[in-house]
């Protein structure tokens, strides 16, 4: 038996969902504990590309059973879009797919009070806009909608009129239609009646059954909303902490916890990003990269690999190993560069700062490693590689504490390399 957590050791967007993929091949379950519809985790497999907002990767598995938890905040019609489009696929998803009863549900209100907060003077977060926030703060302020309310009109049609009393300076203008909310809900929890169920029971009974489970995060610790660059953050624990309490799993069924990583670093929207290329490098590995958002399209901020915040990663993580990801990207590179520590009010700073005034006068300092200038893309083993790639993975794992397990070095399946053989 085994549970091992994935967690995103930067600002997201890590390539977590080829490495949840590559990793379901050998476990029951995977499980979803946090996060919404804006998480965008992508899977190459041949020539075919397959993007999940809800869903968990393992779906593409047809043993694994896929669990959204409680800690998920759920949209229902982004999910039966995820569910037509898994029928268009033929991957067959019948009593594979389980969403806890607990899961707080995103309302229409929930998206246009995002879009609106984003436009107030001050705010600007740089947000998907797909009401992850504000049902987070409808969970938290005890008004939320949760999955079960769905199946019993007599309850969803009591929190809607409440929610309706408490925002009605904020939907006047949208202008909330009660009667068309609650007819169209009901319909929606009618539909998801089958797949809804007691998410922490069965995942308890599976360990307990001795099966293995992994349990999967969104976005990234940097984004975090206790440990993150706060305020430009998600607004839940992506970080493993996250799990337990988003899926109901104890702290002590936990066995190991793996990090991935990008070999260098992207942020999408606004917040600090001390490493972020100032010149035409970040276009360059932009389009190398392919750095654009699975979920908004975006395109993605750039810049060298920070190991003072991927140290920190590994640290509030308790990350055992790290999957490396867009390795191949650097191939092309004479010189890289790694942040191994900041130079703060003139000192030397090594460790992650907490507050935006610390950030706002924080500048990276820089060791320069050869790049290696070789095709890393058809090498399947560790003992493949340029010998200056070998040395950079290993200035990261040394400097993070924390051991390299697996380095993919492209977007496809088998473009994985596993540095000890899997027996």
């Amino acid at each position: 038996m085994s549970v091992q957590i994935v967690v995103g050791a930067q600002w997201g967007d890590e390539g977590k969902g080829k490495i949840v993929d590559l990793l379901s091949e050998r476990v029951d379950a995977v499980a979803r504990y946090q996060g919404g519809a804006n998480a965008g985790h992508t899977v190459v497999i041949g020539d075919r590309k397959y993007i999940f907002h809800l869903i968990p990767s393992g779906i593409l598995h047809p043993n694994v059973l896929c669990v959204i938890g409680n800690g998920v905040v759920f949209d229902p019609e982004a999910f039966e879009k995820e569910l037509a489009i898994l029928r268009d696929l033929a991957i067959p998803y019948e009593n594979r797919i389980v969403i806890s009863a607990q899961a707080h549900v995103i309302m229409p209100y929930h998206k246009w009070m995002d879009a609106a907060r984003e436009k107030m003077v001050g705010f600007h977060i740089g947000t998907t806009g797909r009401g992850i926030g504000p049902a987070y703060v409808d969970k938290y302020d005890r008004v939320g909608i949760r999955v079960l309310d769905l199946l019993s009109p007599e309850a969803l049609e009591r929190k809607l009129k409440l929610n309706a009393q408490l925002k009605g300076p904020w939907l006047r203008e949208w202008k909330l239609n009660l009667e068309e909310l609650l007819e169209k809900f009901t319909a929606i929890g009618e539909r998801l009646r089958p797949f809804v169920g007691n998410t922490s029971r069965i995942l308890n009974d599976l360990i307990t059954r001795g099966k293995n489970l992994l349990l999967e995060g969104a976005q990234g610790a940097l984004l975090d909303v206790d440990f993150g660059t706060y305020p430009f953050v998600t607004s839940s624990n992506p970080t493993s902490g996250g799990a337990c309490t988003g899926l109901g799993i104890g702290p002590t069924k936990i066995d190991r916890v793996l990090g991935v990583t990008k070999a260098y670093s992207t942020r999408v929207g606004d917040g600090p990003f001390p490493t972020e290329f100032k010149d035409q490098m970040g276009e360059k590995i932009r389009r190398l990269g392919g750095e654009f958002g699975a979920t908004t399209g975006r395109p993605r901020r750039c810049g060298w690999l920070d190991l003072v915040a991927l140290r920190y990663a590994v640290q509030v993580n308790g990350i055992d190993s790290l999957a490396i990801t867009k390795l191949d990207v650097l191939d092309a590179l004479e010189t890289i560069q790694v942040a191994v520590a900041y130079e703060c009010r003139g000192k030397r700073v090594e460790d992650f700062p907490l507050s935006e005034d610390e950030w706002t006068r924080c500048r990276p300092i820089y060791e320069e490693i050869p790049g290696w200038r070789e095709e890393t893309g058809r090498c399947r083993k560790f003992d493949d590689l340029p010998e200056k790639a070998k040395a950079y993975l290993e200035r990261i794992a040394r400097t993070v504490g924390a051991k390299i397990e697996l380095i993919s070095v492209g977007p496809d399946r088998n473009a994985t390399i596993w540095v000890e053989e899997r027996q």
